[in-house]
């Protein structure tokens, strides 16, 4: 790859836009699949070994090994001299203007380029910025732009001299290293000892000024990157396999502006340089008014879906670009384009036209409605318990309706079906509570799931994809937590849903053989979910069956097992079995009773309440112990109990008047105080028969 680079720059020093576009194709062609990957955890992993090989006195071997790592180090810290050399050479040579083919492949080029964060110092630049924002289509060619030499005398010279610098270094190195197995390449050796360790993220004056040559060979650190093979991006690898690219569609244009925009997605994500610049240039403003422009396009351009993940990620990294998105009508924009995006028919105000006439959402559609779903979450969340006003409120009913129909419309692909959804249950989420009633307020079709009358289509897809999560194994928390608090609330807010949500969860109870938590039904596995590690997942979990049971502690023992609801209970300070005086539940619920079923009456008296289930009767263990004996066992359980607590094994509690655990405060006193009466009266005892 050197040499290649040293053409390149060559190419363009003579202005041959011929040999420039075949040797950018080469290296586009060769790592168009590649990533830069982070080495230090493989270079700490070859330094335990080093050290574990030094204490079984292998030493010849493993310096052997070492040194070799240190030659592959410097040939990486070369390439990267070269990387950041080819980027500055190739934004001067964009910004002197080219032609529209031989553009495209220099963007090509950049955007592989922008990978790697250590590349990133010569584009970093205002003038660079705004050099790749213009061809964007983001801002207007008035833009100014900083003006900078096109001479690319000094990178060639500086390239030479390192080559030369190295003659002198790679022979002292042979003298010194004579007599071990120490070798170098010599452009690699030369490279190396002229870097300084400088991150270019971390660069102050990377602001106006235009990056030095000098600078741009000051890149390379401890956590050097590789370049290796990686993984293509699931966008493109779906376009090659399962859609063909429309030529006459996509024009020239397009194209030019889809390169730039990746690699401008690549800075924002790789440098937080870049995203103080994107936020002083008033970038995401400039994104903004594109959006808006072509939000009600059809059909969009396909540079949106770059521009959509550029904008989710200005949101994702700078908070205050959040608050300006949302100060700017961020929500109706997006709201609007998310609409047209999934070409939206309404019959009246939040009902839209569904059924088998509307065509399942293209795989374009919904990677672009992802994208906005995820903005969308982004300006939006802190929303959600917010009091609104008549205008505010109208929006987000409309958006949560056109969330509804993100959770009704099938995509072409089943994962992307999920992956819509998924992203649609986190807004639902964030958006505020008063307008989730929209859910319901579609009358119900002849096939519709109803209860009282209430359309509940929307809600069956929720728990439909509940299920499908409860069977994931990975990422429980981030995968069913938005969902099992978007039914909590929704279940409060609407008694039609907790009445259908509980049918669906806990039906009537009759078998009562086997744990609450054993099975594979919803209700089992929701159980199983209440004493997981994760915290806050095991709250979800049994505050949906608390609420399904209208927050009756005795209903939810009866359904979960007292053991099972006791962190619940503990957490609310319920443990007591009714709230403390002075305490009420947020939520009202009606007054009609959990009738039991025939099955569950007859065995009702030999349930476990602890267990939750019918236990085969035991023995009773003080069976044939006289009165006296019952008392000396009594005794030394209390003597047991007394020996836990002074050792801090144990910690006696007690329920406070708010319901709630909390130390015994007096009852160590008390039994050391029984311990000692009762070693002074055997001590009597012994006197007295001394005595006698």
């Amino acid at each position: 790859m050197d040499l290649d680079v040293e053409k390149i720059i060559l190419c363009i020093r003579e202005g041959n836009g011929g040999g420039v576009q075949t040797q950018l194709q080469e290296f586009n062609t060769e790592y168009a699949q590649c990533f830069f990957f982070d080495v230090e955890e493989r270079d700490q992993r070859k330094q335990r070994e080093l050290d574990e090989f030094r204490k079984n006195k292998v030493r010849k071997y493993v310096e052997s090994e070492f040194d070799s790592d240190d030659s592959e180090h410097d040939e990486k810290d070369h390439s990267l001299i070269l990387r950041q050399n080819l980027a500055a050479v190739l934004v001067r040579f964009i910004r002197a203007g080219v032609k529209s083919r031989l553009l495209r492949v220099c963007l090509v080029t950049l955007r592989i380029l922008s990978r790697d964060k250590k590349v990133l110092s010569p584009l970093l630049t205002d003038s660079a910025l705004l050099t790749l924002t213009r061809l964007a289509g983001l801002t207007s060619s008035d833009r100014a732009e900083e003006s900078e030499s096109d001479n690319y005398d000094d990178i060639i010279t500086a390239l030479a001299e390192a080559k030369q610098a190295h003659n002198s270094d790679a022979h002292e190195g042979e003298m010194e290293d004579d007599d071990e197995c120490f070798t170098l390449d010599a452009d690699a050796k030369s490279d190396f000892s002229n870097s300084n360790n400088r991150d270019p993220e971390g660069c102050g004056g990377c602001g106006s000024q235009p990056a030095s040559v000098n600078d741009t060979h000051r890149g390379s650190s401890s956590n050097h990157r590789a370049l290796e093979r990686g993984r293509k991006d699931r966008r493109e690898s779906k376009k090659d396999e399962e859609e063909e690219v429309d030529e006459d569609r996509v024009t020239a244009e397009e194209e030019l502006r889809k390169e730039a925009m990746k690699v401008l997605c690549n800075m924002m994500y790789n440098s937080t340089w870049a995203q103080e610049r994107f936020s002083k240039l008033r970038i995401l403003r400039d994104l903004t008014e594109r959006l808006s422009k072509s939000a009600y396009c059809l059909p969009p351009s396909s540079v949106q879906f770059y521009e959509l993940r550029l904008m989710f990620l200005m949101t994702a990294l700078r908070p205050e670009l959040r608050v300006q998105l949302q100060q700017a009508g961020g929500v109706s924009i997006l709201t609007a384009t998310l609409e047209h995006c999934l070409e939206i028919e309404w019959k009246n105000q939040y009902d839209a036209v569904l059924g088998p006439a509307v065509a399942p959402i293209s795989f374009e559609a919904s990677q672009r409605a992802v994208e906005i779903l995820k903005i969308l979450f982004n300006i939006t969340h802190s929303a959600h318990s917010q009091e609104l006003e008549a205008e505010s409120a109208d929006l987000y009913r409309h958006l949560v309706a056109v969330l509804r129909l993100c959770m009704m419309r099938p995509c072409v692909l089943t994962d992307d079906t999920d992956e819509l959804q998924g992203h649609t249950v986190n807004m639902l989420s964030a958006v505020p509570l008063q307008c989730l009633d929209v859910l319901l307020s579609i009358p119900p079709a002849p096939d519709s799931q109803q209860s009282m009358g209430v359309n509940m289509d929307c809600v069956l897809l929720l728990l439909e994809f509940m299920e499908r999560r409860l069977e994931l194994e990975d990422k429980m928390k981030e995968n069913l937590t938005p969902v099992l608090n978007l039914l909590i609330e929704s279940c409060r807010a609407h008694r039609e849903t907790r009445h259908y949500v509980r049918n669906h969860i806990l039906p009537p109870l009759r078998d009562v053989s086997v744990r609450p938590e054993e099975g594979n039904t919803v209700k089992s596995r929701l159980i199983r979910l209440m004493t997981h590690v994760d915290t806050d997942l095991k709250h979800c979990a049994a505050d949906l069956i608390f609420v399904l049971c209208k927050e009756n502690v005795s209903r939810f023992v009866k359904y979960t097992g007292y053991g099972n609801a006791a962190g619940l209970l503990a957490t609310k300070g319920l443990l007591g079995g009714e709230r403390p005086k002075g305490s009420s539940s947020t939520t009202q619920y009606s007054s009609d009773s959990d009738s039991d079923t025939e099955e569950y009456r007859q065995v009702k008296s030999r349930v476990n309440p602890v267990t939750g289930r019918v236990e085969a009767e035991q023995p009773n263990p003080m069976e044939g112990m006289t009165e006296e004996e019952k008392e000396e066992e009594a005794q030394r359980l209390v003597t047991l109990f007394s020996k836990l607590s002074r050792e801090n094994i144990i910690q006696p509690m007690r329920l406070d008047a708010e319901g709630k655990l909390v130390p015994m405060s007096g009852l160590r006193n008390t039994l050391l105080a029984e311990e000692e009466e009762s070693g002074a009266d055997s001590d009597t005892e012994a006197d007295e028969r001394q005595q006698e």
